[in-house]
């Protein structure tokens, strides 16, 4: 199938989600990026911004005439409202919304919607079915709730920052924000179940509470029974996988780095017979994970002996020719250049508003029976506002005078 026939088809199905409408209240990453995935997949998302200035995304890393490149991913298929939700006006107008709405999203501090009126008691009274996903740092209740919180500060509480880099040196941070992230993706989970337990079980609306600091938390695997029952602390261990042998990072011959994970039974055995070291592969000490991890040193030493006497591309070839798991560490040119990324549609091409050709990453999952895609780029500053409002019976003269007074 050619790519304009591919295309057409794409355009005549039926997203996943389409007919859910969604409000999005909020800003920047972990409120924001779940709605983004549910308008990734159908639903129609109605992103409410201050009238001045926006999402501060608008702003954040690198700029093309003045905007994000990263909104321009992030805020794809979102329509964009200007609201000031400090006044009544707005509020009423967001009552409204609420009332047509499946969905709220709001990452505010817990307290803040209430104090505006708009709070999950406010809107659910307005909409008994509607479900409000609620993102914060430390989440509704509790007595950190009315911190500030930011997924610098959750990876630390959840315990990712204790364990990420080498023991020698200060705890490091991975290069995205991956609490928002995980937060987010917790609260899609939460809204699709929301969804299925109101259609499928006759349920009622409900509200969504999720803390970035236990969005964290919740992956990182056997770090809390571990501790609980034998008081064992993970430390860091650089760019090793603790208690899992082999699976490191080694220096190559031409001074680029390899990742190597040897850590299944046949795996290992074909690993070693793969450096040369049969001995090793034959060692009954060595044919299990327990017995490998009391020699750990001794097979990085053997492993990273063998790579630094090899190039990179001759280590891939010879561990793919092995079916060993291996991988160099891809910047964003390896990404943007790998024939596997472009064949399973990673990276798209796309138009920005003046014509400027930009490529972003695709979307996952991939649905065989309705995918998701991207129909628009992050929208203007408030592009929807008149559509949207006069949707819900605002007329053109109130919705000129909310703009006279800076409302919208």
């Amino acid at each position: 199938m050619d790519q304009m026939a591919q295309e057409s088809k794409q355009d005549q199905q039926v997203q996943a989600l389409a007919g859910v409408k969604v409000l999005e209240l909020g800003t920047l990453i972990a409120g924001p990026y779940a709605s983004a995935l549910l308008a990734q997949f159908g639903a129609d998302v109605i992103k409410v911004e201050a009238p001045k200035g926006g999402d501060p995304l608008r702003n954040w890393r690198k700029l093309h005439e003045g905007t994000s490149l990263w909104w321009y991913a992030q805020s794809r298929n979102k329509k964009s409202v200007t609201l000031d939700l400090k006044s009544p006006e707005a509020q009423e107008i967001i009552r409204k919304l609420a009332a047509e709405a499946d969905v709220v999203i709001e990452n505010f501090r817990p307290g803040t919607l209430e104090k505006w009126g708009i709070g999950w008691e406010q809107l659910s009274e307005v909409n008994p079915k509607l479900i409000m996903l609620r993102v914060s740092g430390y989440g509704q209740t509790g007595p950190y709730s009315q911190r500030p919180g930011f997924a610098a500060i959750a990876e630390c509480m959840g315990g990712l920052r204790y364990v990420t880099g080498y023991q020698d040196r200060a705890p490091v941070r991975v290069g995205v924000s991956l609490g928002d992230t995980l937060a987010s993706l917790y609260g899609v989970v939460g809204v699709l179940m929301a969804l299925h337990h109101l259609k499928a079980n006759g349920g009622k609306g409900q509200f969504i509470d999720v803390a970035l600091s236990e969005a964290v938390l919740a992956v990182m695997e056997s770090l809390i029974p571990e501790y609980a029952m034998t008081g064992h602390i993970r430390e860091r261990s650089g760019a090793a996988l603790p208690g899992i042998v082999p699976s490191n990072t080694y220096l190559c011959g031409d001074g680029r780095y390899v990742v190597i994970a040897g850590n299944g039974d046949g795996i290992f055995k074909r690993l070693m017979n793969a450096i040369g070291r049969d001995d090793l592969a034959a060692d009954p000490e060595l044919e299990h994970n327990e017995g490998r991890v009391r020699h750990t040193e001794m097979l990085d030493n053997a492993i990273g002996e063998w790579a630094g006497r090899h190039d990179l591309e001759t280590i891939l070839s010879t561990l793919d020719g092995a079916s060993v798991p291996c991988g160099r560490i891809y910047t964003a040119e390896d990404i943007c250049n790998d024939a596997h990324f472009r064949a399973r549609e990673m990276i798209q091409n796309f138009q920005l508003p003046d014509g400027q050709p930009i490529e972003l990453p695709g979307i996952v999952p991939k649905l065989s029976a309705t995918p998701g895609k991207t129909n628009w780029l992050g929208p203007k500053l408030g592009q929807h506002t008149k559509e949207v409002l006069e949707s819900i019976g605002v007329t053109p003269e109130q919705l000129q005078k909310l703009r006279q007074a800076g409302l919208a």
